[in-house]
């Protein structure tokens, strides 16, 4: 079993690298499917969710840190853990490299390809103009950029980032895609009981993280959370006692934790603005 993450600007190949992956691999390949299944479960629209993850960042979201992006985040996060860890997957949506940190065994790929041959693609599969496409792959790319960079204030270009990096420039898909599937069997990406428990544990997290967000109590604390073996601790600080409870049983309903360790301590909050 591994788990492949494919990083790409827009109309880069990426996904039709996925689909050929997952093809020859048997794995199942996760993009959007991703988006829908977080939306429905905790109880918010795709579409606000998708425009949550495009729109440009304001100055107001920057200074605050009651954002709802960053809960959308943590509701796709703990979706795509899930999927990870019962299926082999080939995820190329958004930032997969980034969401599964922590997990050992997944193949970062990062694929990139000359603005001429993106262009291509773009006009071939959305029927664009060569000068809607060249726009269209410009702005994506822009938007990508400071989302990468406000979220988790990195370079996503950054080629220390991944495994590997696969410039369609040089070689076909199909050659790309039999390299990542001879990564895909290599020992070093075999997911051993050791990598399955780091996996389990980062699924725990993020669906801490999730359930938190999306509980009217809780939703606007930024807490930190920490998992081993499936042992919970969270810290940080929280509105009153009651709601440090509240967190306790939100989070004893979250499937293979052992034990939470909630240390917690007050702060004054009024409607608008978190005081820490």
């Amino acid at each position: 079993m591994a788990i492949i993450t494919i990083s790409r600007g827009t109309f880069s190949g990426g996904q039709i690298l996925a689909e050929c992956l997952a093809k020859k691999l048997g794995y199942k390949s996760l993009s959007r499917e991703i988006l829908v299944e977080a939306a429905e479960k905790y109880g918010i629209s795709e579409r606000e969710l998708i425009k949550a993850m495009r729109s440009k960042p304001a100055i107001k979201e920057r200074l605050s840190l009651n954002i709802d992006r960053f809960r959308y985040l943590s509701f796709i996060q703990a979706t795509l853990c899930e999927e990870a860890i019962k299926d082999n997957i080939v995820y190329y949506g958004h930032a997969g490299h980034l969401l599964l940190k922590g997990a050992c065994s997944v193949i970062k790929v990062k694929v990139i390809a000359t603005l001429n041959q993106r262009i291509r693609f773009a006009m071939e599969r959305n029927k664009l103009s060569r000068e809607e496409a060249t726009a269209y792959i410009k702005k994506m790319d822009i938007y990508r950029d400071k989302w990468t960079r406000f979220l988790y204030n990195i370079d996503w270009n950054d080629p220390s980032m991944y495994d590997i990096v696969i410039n369609l420039e040089d070689i076909t898909l199909q050659t790309a895609c039999e390299i990542v599937c001879s990564m895909a069997r290599a020992p070093e990406f075999v997911l051993t009981e050791e990598k399955k428990h780091a996996l389990a544990d980062l699924a725990i997290e993020s669906g801490v993280k999730a359930k938190l967000a999306s509980d009217k109590s809780t939703k606007d604390y930024m807490l930190k959370i920490t998992v081993k073996d499936g042992n919970v601790r969270i810290y940080g600080r929280v509105k009153n006692i009651e709601n440090a409870d509240r967190i306790k049983n939100i989070v004893s309903g979250i499937p293979g934790v052992k034990s939470i360790d909630c240390d917690c301590t007050d702060y004054y909050i009024n409607d608008n603005v978190i005081v820490q």
